[in-house]
């Protein structure tokens, strides 16, 4: 998806995926190291990074969306905390290696091509001994409607990211259903593949 249509979409007034952190990240994110550095990657408008802000991590935030950006400074100015935003665009730019304890993903949905890439990198950014947590839709959620790309294309198969990640100490794998409320772009039943890595 490009940068243009990401543009367009957090153009809209409301922040088109809610601001309340996804639950996946909520039931988790305490296996991060406390008041650690995190790196959100495909962050969009920030809701998951100004909920680390205020657990009190030290967040930088990766998009290629100024305007998911700007809505990221938005938030975080409203919510008394502090997020550094960087545009990327992580299908191409990777981020530097070594920079955090931490690195978490929403649904950063990117073409299959790109997708290794993607989820390198965002390994690749973590120091030994930290961890990677993230969670995206399954090649199964198109039938459920419920949110996400409308193309298996930008969708994660299951036995490509337990390729991705089998280097690495897995603390959890989850691939099935999942309830979701998260702005107007995820409502209902979906199919998710959830992870939590430790780089060791």
């Amino acid at each position: 998806m490009s940068k243009q249509m990401w543009d367009n979409s957090f153009s809209d007034d409301d922040f088109i995926y809610g601001r309340e952190p996804n639950q996946f990240i909520r039931q988790h994110y305490s296996v991060l190291p406390e008041g650690g550095r995190i790196a959100c990657f495909a962050e969009g408008e920030g809701r998951n990074a100004i909920f680390l802000a205020e657990q009190g991590y030290e967040v930088t935030t990766y998009d290629q969306s100024e305007i998911g950006l700007e809505k990221t400074k938005q938030l975080a100015e409203e919510r008394g905390v502090s997020v550094r935003t960087v545009q990327k665009d992580l299908t191409v730019e990777k981020v530097d290696p070594y920079l955090y304890e931490g690195a978490i993903m929403v649904f950063g949905h990117v073409p299959k091509d790109d997708q290794a890439f993607l989820i390198k990198s965002m390994i690749d950014s973590v120091k030994l001994g930290g961890y990677i947590m993230f969670e995206v839709y399954s090649d199964d959620q198109l039938p459920y409607r419920s949110g996400g790309p409308k193309t298996e294309e930008m969708l994660y198969n299951p036995s490509d990211v337990l390729d991705w990640i089998n280097d690495y100490k897995c603390l959890h794998f989850y691939y099935g259903e999942a309830d979701r409320v998260e702005g107007k772009r995820h409502l209902g039943l979906g199919h998710v593949i959830q992870v939590i890595i430790q780089k060791i």
